[in-house]
C-alpha cells in the first residue's frame, strides 16, 4: 500500500472511530464516510461531528452524565455490546440484541421499529449509563447461573435485558417479575418470548411487591402503554377496596413479599427495584432477607430523602454503594418535585466479598 492510500485508510478509520465514540454508531452510508474522510485533518472530523444536530441532541441530556461510580461504567457496557446486531422490521433492537415491540411504549417508540439502538454513551430511551452499568455489573459478579427479580417489571424490561445478556455470557438463567398491570404482564411474557426466553426460564407474579402479605389496590389505565410508574394503594379497608374495584378504577391484587419472590432460589444475583416511592420501606422491612439472599441491588429512587435513607440503612448493614446518580429535582413548584428518578447500585459484601473492584 502506497503512502497516499495509507493516509486515506487512516482517515477512514478515524471517521469510523469518531462516529462510534461521539454518536455511538457507524456512519450510515459509504457517502457519509467518504465525505468525512475527505476533511483535511482528524481534528476537523471531530469538530464537524461535534457541531452536528445529532451530537448536540445526544449530549443535551447531560443530567444523566452526573453519576458517581467506583466502576468503569462505559467499559462494562461496551463489553456486553453484541457484535453485528441485525435490525428486525417489527422491533426496536438494542445493543444487546434485545428486541422490543414499540407497542410497549407507543409514546416513545412509535416509528422506531426496524431500528438498531446503539450502546448508550449517556442514556437510552428507558435507562441511563448508571442503571445499565449496575445491572450488567451484577452479571459480571454471577458465577455459573444468573437469577434475578424485577419488582415493578412493566413490559419485562430488565428481566429481558439482563436475561439475554447473562445467557449470552454463558450463564444458566432464571428471571422473575412482579407486576400489577394485567396488560404489562402480557407485554412482559411477549417480550421474553420475542427474545427466546421460554416460560421454563421465567416466573411472573401478578401482584404488588411489598414487605408482607396482604391486598393492595392497583390503578387501571384506559390505554395500555401510556403510563408506567403507577402507584399502588396500601392499607385500604375491605369496603374501600370493593368500592374501587366496582368503580373500575383499581384492581385488588395480592401483595407479593420478598420471601415469596426468592422462595425457590438459594440466591438472587440481582434485585431490580422500581416501585414508585416505596423502595426504602421495602428494603428496611426486608433487610434480613436481602442480607442473606440478594447479591446485588439496582434501586430506582424517587426522592432525595429516600436516597439518604437507603444509604443510612444499607451502609450500616455492610452493603457497598458502587453506582449512584441522584434524583433530579424541579424547583419551580411549591415544593421540590422529582422529575427524573435516581439510581443506586448496591453490592452485598457478604455474598460478593471476593469482588472489591
Amino acid at each position: 500500500m502506497d503512502l497516499r492510500k495509507a493516509v486515506e485508510q487512516e482517515m477512514r478509520d478515524c471517521v469510523v472511530t469518531a462516529f462510534e465514540v461521539m454518536l455511538a454508531r457507524e456512519p450510515e452510508s459509504e457517502e457519509t464516510l467518504a465525505l468525512h474522510a475527505a476533511l483535511p485533518t482528524a481534528s476537523e472530523v471531530i469538530r464537524t461531528i461535534g457541531k452536528s444536530e445529532e451530537f448536540i441532541r445526544r449530549t443535551d441530556n447531560s443530567v444523566f452524565s452526573h453519576y458517581n461510580t467506583t466502576l468503569n461504567a462505559p467499559e462494562i457496557i461496551q463489553r456486553y455490546k453484541k457484535k453485528d446486531v441485525k435490525p428486525n422490521a417489527g422491533f426496536l433492537t438494542n445493543f444487546l440484541g434485545v428486541r422490543v415491540d414499540p407497542k410497549v411504549n407507543p409514546q416513545v417508540l412509535s416509528g422506531r421499529a426496524g431500528q438498531v439502538e446503539p450502546a448508550p454513551l449517556i442514556a437510552s430511551w428507558h435507562a441511563d449509563v448508571a442503571e445499565w452499568a449496575a445491572v450488567l455489573r451484577a452479571i459480571d459478579l454471577a458465577q455459573g447461573t444468573f437469577t434475578m427479580a424485577e419488582l415493578g417489571c412493566g413490559w419485562g424490561c430488565w428481566m429481558t435485558n439482563a436475561g439475554v445478556a447473562a445467557r449470552d455470557a454463558g450463564l444458566d438463567i432464571h428471571v422473575i417479575g412482579v407486576e400489577g398491570d394485567e396488560t404489562y404482564v402480557r407485554f412482559a411474557q411477549e417480550t421474553l418470548a420475542n427474545n427466546d426466553i421460554p416460560p421454563t426460564r421465567y416466573t411472573i407474579h401478578r401482584g404488588v411487591a411489598a414487605a408482607t402479605s396482604g391486598i393492595a389496590l392497583f390503578p387501571r389505565q384506559a390505554n395500555p402503554g401510556d403510563h408506567y410508574g403507577l402507584e399502588p394503594v396500601f392499607g385500604a379497608s375491605e369496603a374501600e377496596r370493593d368500592k374501587a374495584v366496582a368503580a373500575g378504577t383499581h384492581d385488588a391484587l395480592p401483595m407479593v413479599p420478598m420471601d415469596q419472590v426468592v422462595a425457590e432460589h438459594r440466591q438472587l444475583d440481582l434485585l431490580h427495584i422500581d416501585i414508585q416511592g416505596g423502595e426504602h420501606d421495602l428494603v428496611s422491612s426486608c433487610l434480613d432477607v436481602l442480607n442473606e439472599r440478594i447479591a446485588y441491588m439496582m434501586i430506582g429512587t424517587h426522592s432525595r430523602q429516600i436516597e439518604g435513607q437507603l444509604m443510612q440503612t444499607l451502609l450500616s448493614a455492610g452493603w457497598r454503594l458502587e453506582v449512584e446518580r441522584p434524583a433530579v429535582l424541579r424547583l419551580n413548584d411549591p415544593t421540590p418535585f422529582t422529575y427524573i428518578d435516581g439510581v443506586q447500585g448496591w453490592r452485598n459484601t457478604r455474598l460478593n466479598s471476593h469482588k472489591d473492584s
